[in-house]
């Protein structure tokens, strides 16, 4: 091994570059590098990683503990430069092809043996080391990213100073932000659910998992956005959404958070809502005496559940006196007599318009006031 070793080590350096140039060339995130790094950084590690070859070569040895340690410490820098495990992995394999290449062309048929086993020998032993600190880092890596972006997150919502934060996990804070409030019908991992957020937002979104709360660039259409998720996660989306500039974001969250509570309270089980389409039932939920004496209204109508149905439907339908009797699948005459028994027992007719609003209002707060601690909240 001697000779060949004697023949190989002066082609150390043009092994190095062939080995970069099929890097930059075959492996897509090489291939995007600066010219400045590969030629630094990446030169270096595969230089030594041939080295330690060479060396087995001429001492007919395995690889020391030093070498190995050499080679992981370099394995972790590639990492925290970001360098995706596949990557190194290819580049590992780039150099051991370029390796036996060259052995084959300098070497005997009787030296192959020995060389070929050397080489095996040295990447058996590499190969978990590399493996192992790279994914290591890579952890640490993510770790610390979540940590900022929690950070970050808490910041906006909070009104605190923000930028220094943002410059360190490297995320560009938009001038307007919509604050997302959702539960899930479903529970779903939270790596689904934030990649189906990142997805559709074509960003990382900044997520707390725990509360169901996510940040988005106002740019991007909530509405579309639910729709998305409903269909990604194959679950239904119950959501409160809220507007505003960077600096308002924490009132913007208190309101998202209001909105939701309510929806709870409401029974509300899917659909995305913004403060404006609970105008009625937010007012309506203030304290006061007006709300018991307007569900009090529907107290004739609790012995005939099939009458409280119908009044839901037909609220629901937009007073549509067709559409409630297929929502029912009974006959229209049957909705006209039930409609005729709710005015009868309650005192207000359907015909009138105020007295409509009186029985919508009514139903709004018998929802407010129904217990509603034994369902609980959808997951998130």
């Amino acid at each position: 091994m001697a000779e060949l070793y004697d023949r190989l080590a002066p082609r150390l350096p043009e092994m190095a570059r062939k080995v970069v140039s099929r890097c930059a060339v075959e492996v897509p995130f090489y291939r995007d590098l600066p010219a400045e790094t590969l030629a630094g950084p990446v030169t270096e590690s595969v230089t030594a990683a041939l080295g330690v070859l060479l060396r087995l070569l001429r001492d007919k040895d395995t690889m020391h503990a030093d070498e190995l340690t050499r080679l992981v410490e370099l394995s972790g820098r590639r990492a925290l430069d970001h360098v995706p495990l596949e990557a190194a992995l290819a580049a590992y394999l780039l150099g051991a092809k370029v390796w036996w290449q060259t052995i084959t062309e300098l070497s005997g048929p009787d030296e192959l043996p020995a060389a070929g086993t050397f080489l095996l020998d040295g990447l058996a032993i590499a190969m978990p080391g590399v493996v192992l600190a790279h994914v290591q880092v890579q952890e640490d890596l993510r770790s610390q990213d979540h940590r900022l972006r929690n950070e970050l997150l808490a910041a906006l919502l909070h009104g605190r100073p923000h930028q220094v934060i943002a410059q360190a996990a490297q995320i560009e804070v938009a001038a307007r932000h919509s604050v997302l409030v959702f539960h899930l019908a479903t529970r779903r991992p939270d790596r689904l659910v934030q990649s189906a957020l990142d997805a559709f937002a074509g960003t990382h979104v900044l997520t707390d998992h725990t509360e169901g709360l996510a940040l988005l660039p106002a740019r991007v259409d909530i509405g579309a956005l639910i729709t998305h998720l409903r269909q990604a996660l194959s679950t239904t989306v119950l959501a409160a959404a809220a507007t505003a500039a960077t600096a308002e974001l924490p009132a913007a969250a208190a309101e998202a958070r209001e909105v939701m509570a309510l929806l709870t309270r409401l029974g509300r089980r899917e659909g995305l809502y913004w403060f404006d389409d609970v105008l009625v039932e937010y007012q309506l939920a203030r304290p006061g005496a007006g709300l018991e004496r307007l569900a009090a209204k529907l107290e004739p109508l609790v012995q005939h559940p099939h009458l409280m149905d119908t009044l839901r439907a037909f609220v629901r339908t937009g007073y549509n006196r067709r559409q409630t009797a297929l929502e029912l699948f009974v006959h229209r005459n049957t909705v006209e007599y039930r409609l005729h028994r709710i005015a009868v027992l309650t005192g207000l007719d359907l015909t009138e318009p105020a007295h409509t609003r009186i029985l919508q209002a009514a139903l709004t707060a018998a929802d407010l006031l129904q217990p509603r601690s034994s369902e609980g909240p959808p997951s998130r």
